[in-house]
């Protein structure tokens, strides 16, 4: 794997470990991943990832959310890191699978560090809302960066 490839994979699955719908959007909105037969209709992919996202951002936010380390939530983002890093990796003609280990080995640092980062906000007794929301730009700048224009 190419030092290009492994810094996207890692950049996809951080922000996957931090928000887990953007392994699978951040691929449908910059257009690495086309379903067979779509047929260049982009809009379903746009509304769907665009969902899985506003969702995952409100979802997030709320004080009933659980733990992103608990396996309900930490399994959805390796996957999601994984599934990410192998459309980097076919997009790019490379192997998958290195990619794929590489995007959900960062998706559990993503979802650590996320969760630590929160975790030092709140034992400073500083107001949640704010770090969520930092959480979030840190989150979606990594996946563009992933995702931007790949060299063909």
């Amino acid at each position: 794997m190419d030092a290009d490839l492994a810094r996207r994979a890692a950049l996809l699955g951080l922000a996957a470990g931090l928000r887990s719908s953007l392994g699978i959007a951040a691929p449908w909105v910059s257009g690495l991943w086309v379903p067979a037969g779509d047929g260049g209709r982009r809009t379903p992919r746009l509304l769907a990832a665009g969902a899985l996202v506003v969702g995952e951002l409100i979802g997030d936010k709320l004080p009933q959310t659980p733990s992103r380390l608990a396996p309900a939530g930490l399994l959805p983002r390796i996957a999601t890191g994984a599934y990410g890093a192998s459309v980097l990796a076919r997009r790019c003609g490379r192997p998958a699978l290195p990619a794929l280990a590489l995007g959900a080995g960062a998706s559990v640092v993503g979802a650590y560090a996320g969760h630590s980062w929160r975790a030092a906000i709140a034992g400073h007794d500083l107001p949640d809302l704010p770090a969520a929301l930092a959480e979030d730009a840190v989150a979606l700048v990594a996946a563009a960066a992933a995702t931007r224009t790949l060299p063909n």
